[in-house]
């Protein structure tokens, strides 16, 4: 007879959604951490099959108080999917269905659909999904929706959020409910659908999104540029806006990152030059006005990089491109952990946002690199230690909080695309005055009143250097080397 709540509550669960337990050792060590790799074991890991078993896993949850974290394939790198509080994972990576509509230029997909592949099918049809991260290879839309995901195209085409049209999926007490709806309209009632997206599986489970598809764009124009100084670099996506040219990606590397990097690669990026600031910039446009936005873009260039380059092939433009993710490889050879930081500042504080990294480089003796979407205002601020150090350990999180602080104060987030999960609730504070955090507890409170959607998220201090990490890879680890 089971003994206990939790005892209860598997035995129920093995009744009425047996056949989706995962249960060997593998399935339950593997489900027990992500990208940040700090390890809790759940009791149970439940793979869906259809979306209504979700609907049932989160009543049984709900009833008997069990924690409930859902997963994708656990890409994130905050800590989003650790299921903090043990209780149940409920992995959606099987709902994977992608089904487009080109009539209405939307697609119907699952949680677990992988963004590269919704991507491909999109292509296929002659449309597009602009959102692009760069662990589109494994990521899935459930965890982009989670966090609100960007990527490298957000400049012109925004983020996640901008393409979701309506999600579909379950509350905590398991009851059904839909967002939106698949209009390109919507203003009926309050908008819950912006309230799930970002919300890092704290609110509810989305079992279906509808996302919105546009033309593809048919021609594409990659170019890299080598600056004089990251002041002027950093000017160029106002200053190509004022110009009249909307680049699809506006790529930054300061100068130590492309030290770094050339150091790691043993080649001058532009010979003879040495390390400086790198801009890579592309356009898409349709016909004729892509050659319009070029010449403009070559003018710029021109007058304010030291040299510059257009790919003259699709080969070409991935040698560019090569350069922007061996970034974060080079720097993994420098010490034994990094951390990538995602803030965002708006784009006329970059300037201060890097001047005030290098002092900071200065000051802490650490290993600092900054790069990433300068035309979004998304930097990655990367910090390099080593764990095993306790003195410098302390170092970079005493700069981490600096970082934090200062990005605040320049009116930015302290995460653009990544989430708060685990890794940023130290500093989640810093973001909300009172009445704003009470707003957000109280939502908490209204969508999960038993608080049992991954707990232990956004809310509650967590301090992740204090933690033992496992050593086990991961398996996106295997395909993709290099993140965001």
């Amino acid at each position: 007879m089971p003994k206990n709540v939790n005892d209860v509550a598997l035995s129920e669960l093995r009744r009425d959604l047996g056949a989706c337990l995962l249960s060997s050792e593998e399935d339950i060590f593997s489900s027990s951490f992500d990208g940040l790799k700090i390890e809790r074991r759940p009791s149970a890991v439940i793979k869906p099959e259809r979306a209504e078993q979700v609907g049932r896993a989160l009543a049984l949850a709900n009833e008997h108080s069990v924690p409930v974290t859902t997963r994708g394939v656990g890409s994130s790198l905050t800590g989003g999917a650790t299921p903090l509080a043990g209780g149940w994972v409920l992995d959606v990576s099987g709902l994977d269905a992608i089904d487009v509509d080109a009539g209405n230029t939307l697609v119907r997909c699952g949680p677990g659909a992988v963004v590269a592949d919704l991507q491909k099918k999109a292509f296929d049809m002659g449309l597009f999904y602009p959102p692009d991260p760069s662990s589109k290879k494994f990521c899935t839309i459930g965890g982009n929706i989670a966090c609100n995901a960007g990527g490298l195209r957000c400049v012109k085409y925004g983020v996640t959020r901008d393409y979701v049209l309506a999600l579909s999926g379950y509350l905590a007490t398991g009851e059904f409910v839909t967002w939106g709806r698949a209009t390109r309209k919507f203003a009926t009632g309050y908008n819950l659908r912006d309230l799930w997206i970002g919300s890092e599986g704290t609110l509810g489970v989305v079992t279906e999104a509808v996302l919105r598809l546009i033309p593809q764009p048919s021609n594409r124009r990659t170019f890299i540029a080598a600056c004089p100084s990251e002041e002027i670099a950093l000017t160029a996506p106002v200053a190509l806006m004022k110009l009249g040219v909307r680049p699809s990606i506006i790529e930054f590397l300061d100068q130590w990152t492309v030290d770094c990097l050339q150091k790691y690669t043993g080649k001058e990026i532009f010979p003879g030059l040495g390390a400086n600031p790198v801009l890579l910039i592309e356009l898409d446009s349709p016909g004729t006005s892509l050659d319009t936005e070029s010449k403009i873009l070559e003018d710029w260039l021109a007058e304010f990089s030291l040299q510059s380059s257009v790919a003259k092939s699709e080969e070409e433009a991935e040698e560019f491109w090569e350069v922007r993710r061996q970034g974060s490889s080079s720097m993994k050879k420098l010490a034994d952990t990094k951390l990538n930081e995602d803030i965002v500042v708006p784009l006329d504080r970059q300037v201060e946002l890097v001047g005030f990294v290098s002092s900071l480089r200065e000051k802490s003796k650490l290993k600092i690199g900054v790069f990433g979407h300068c035309g979004d205002g998304n930097l990655h601020v990367n910090f390099m230690y080593n764990e095993s150090d306790a003195e410098e350990t302390n170092r970079a999180v005493g700069a981490l909080r600096e970082l934090m602080q200062k990005v605040v104060e320049l009116g930015g987030a302290i995460s653009g695309e990544h989430g708060v999960g685990l890794a940023k609730t130290p500093f989640v504070r810093m973001q909300f005055n009172d009445a704003e955090w009470r707003t957000m507890k109280s939502i908490k409170q209204a969508m999960d009143p038993k608080g049992i959607l991954n707990p232990g998220k956004i809310f509650d201090v967590f301090n992740p250097w204090e933690q033992k990490k496992v050593s086990a890879p991961l398996s996106w680890e295997r395909t993709e080397e290099d993140l965001p």
